[in-house]
């Protein structure tokens, strides 16, 4: 299961790396509307939170189907500007009909279904847009209802929205955490130049690598899809994301990579894989009686089959199974091998499998 972005036909220069006002200030709304994704911002959405008069409040619930489940496409800008308001300037730019499709993943973030004509025209394609947004609960449904009815007036109230979210927490926190974007854009753009994506996508996220061809980009998702970079591709850091690693992949939209900058105390993401190997390796249950043992103490091979009646060789093939999935730690003392449970490793499984969904 991956999400693969082809970079086969991109054009020299095409790569860019740069924070986006726009990104951040939706990423926050994700956070204010989702908080328990992100435990560590818990305690400044809540004090945001706090600090929202009710007139917003209720503005931004009416709208949040746009960042809450996902990211409308058009919130992930591909040409990111120094500015809020250039990033909205250039949101008015778009026709109603690309604004439109780009707010049709409310039902569902991992492969946003689109109908194939317009919903401000086809009424096939209204009604599937409707069923989709139905999905994702009442505030979604009438705020598609109202977008369909009137999409010029939806948007020049979403954008009053953002210029009030502004002035009301977002300019504060845009400019404690504008620096660090910056610099990290810039030191990724370094990587890029030196090493090229070999080079820089280890950096931006563990979840991020090139296929064994070197013309696809491979987003460690639990669910798949496909894009083209033909015409650019754009990386965005975020201090907000974590653990959320956001790829606009539709058909028609440049993809734009919303990645979480490095923080202290935050674990680089597991990839999937080997969350699989671990949760596969401990539903066994002779595996998971033996790392009962190992939890306890290190224990030789011979110690474990005495304890639990297994042969020599069994317990060697479970040891292995357990080891390839990075939950054993191996030493010699003398001419004995000790084995033991690495209880860190452990203990992150169910927060890796977790951050595996959110991501």
């Amino acid at each position: 299961m991956s999400l693969t972005v082809d970079i086969s036909t991109l054009a020299p220069g095409g790569v860019r790396f740069a924070p986006s006002p726009l990104a951040e200030l939706t990423a926050m709304l994700h956070v204010l509307s989702e908080p328990g994704h992100h435990p560590p911002r818990q305690d400044w959405a809540r004090s945001v939170r706090a600090g929202l008069d009710a007139s917003l409040a209720a503005r931004l619930s009416a709208a949040d189907c746009l960042w809450r489940t996902t990211r409308a496409d058009f919130l992930l800008p591909p040409v990111p500007a120094a500015t809020l308001a250039e990033e909205l300037d250039a949101l008015d730019r778009l026709t109603d009909e690309k604004f439109v499709a780009g707010a049709l993943c409310l039902a569902d973030g991992a492969d946003p279904t689109r109908p194939d004509g317009s919903p401000l025209t086809d009424p096939a394609a209204r009604e599937r847009a409707r069923t989709l947004a139905q999905a994702d609960g009442p505030r979604a449904a009438a705020f598609l209802d109202a977008l369909l009815a009137d999409p010029p007036a939806v948007r020049g109230r979403l954008r009053r929205l953002w210029e009030d979210c502004e002035g009301a927490f977002f300019a504060e926190h845009w400019q404690r955490v504008r620096p660090a974007l910056a610099a990290d854009a810039r030191h990724k753009t370094e990587l890029f130049r030196r090493f090229g994506l070999t080079g820089a996508l280890p950096a931006v996220s563990a979840c991020l690598s090139l296929d064994a061809s070197g013309q696809r980009i491979v987003v460690d998702k639990i669910y798949d899809g496909t894009t083209s970079a033909r015409d650019g591709l754009t990386f965005v850091p975020t201090a907000f994301g974590h653990p959320h690693v956001l790829v606009v992949h539709a058909a028609g939209w440049q993809p734009v990579v919303n990645y979480p900058v490095p923080e202290p105390g935050l674990p680089q993401p597991m990839p999937l894989d080997l969350t699989s190997r671990r949760l596969s390796a401990l539903a066994h249950p002779t595996r998971l009686r033996l790392a009962h043992t190992l939890s306890r103490g290190p224990r030789t091979t011979l110690e474990l089959a005495a304890s639990w009646k297994l042969t020599a060789p069994e317990v060697s093939r479970h040891l292995a199974v357990l080891k390839r999935a990075g939950l054993l730690r191996t030493r010699r003392r003398g001419r004995y091998v000790l084995h033991e449970l690495d209880l860190e490793a452990t203990a992150r499984i169910g927060t890796d499998l977790v951050e595996t969904m959110l991501r």
